[in-house]
């Protein structure tokens, strides 16, 4: 994933200015792809150059007035070509996962408490995803209804689908650190 498509998907979800989309990465996109306000900034101005967006007109020019960024045609179309592209996974590089293969070189003194943060962390954001799964997407909200007509459209099924994967990729965090603390055991005192 790249941050200018990142930037595209959310201006076409909503026309917004810089500070807006920071606002908005920091509650949906940032939870699988963070970029500072600099950076997202300086991608806008790449994509108005690119003229894949451009800036609203403001109602009355002002100095420090706010740029609000809309998507152009040639900028849905990037997107859509890059949405239905192929892309391998990327391959796992997680420190965790080395320090524990150091660990198990040099010994564990400390790696407990790492793992325990870890876990806490983890519990967290599993808390975090699960509210806004049930905010927006409360039960009984899914399916059909009496008439047969899906209730809710594609864009709501992906935008939850793509929470259900966070949702489980905390899950299996989650339970294979607490299966790591379970088999490191407890840690000699003094360690």
């Amino acid at each position: 994933m790249s941050l200018p498509h990142a930037i595209l998907t959310a201006l076409l979800e909503k026309p917004s200015s810089g500070l807006e989309l920071t606002r908005r990465f920091d509650k949906s996109i940032g939870y699988f792809w963070s970029a500072t306000h600099q950076q997202i900034y300086r991608e806008l101005g790449k994509l108005e150059q690119r003229g894949l967006i451009r800036a609203l007109p403001g109602a009355a020019p002002a100095r420090g007035q706010k740029k609000r960024y809309e998507v152009l045609p040639a900028g849905r179309a990037e997107l859509a070509q890059w949405a239905a592209a192929g892309q391998d996974p990327k391959p796992m590089r997680d420190p965790l996962l080395v320090r524990m293969r150091a660990a198990a070189v040099i010994g564990t003194g400390g790696l407990r408490a790492e793992l325990e943060r870890h876990l806490a962390l983890h519990r967290a954001q599993l808390a975090t995803y699960s509210g806004i799964e049930s905010k927006d997407f409360p039960p009984g909200r899914n399916g059909e209804n009496q008439d047969g007509e899906d209730r809710n459209g594609e864009q709501d099924r992906l935008r939850h689908l793509v929470l259900r994967g966070g949702i489980e990729l905390e899950s299996f965090w989650i339970g294979w650190l607490t299966e790591a603390l379970d088999a490191l055991g407890e840690e000699p005192p003094g360690a």
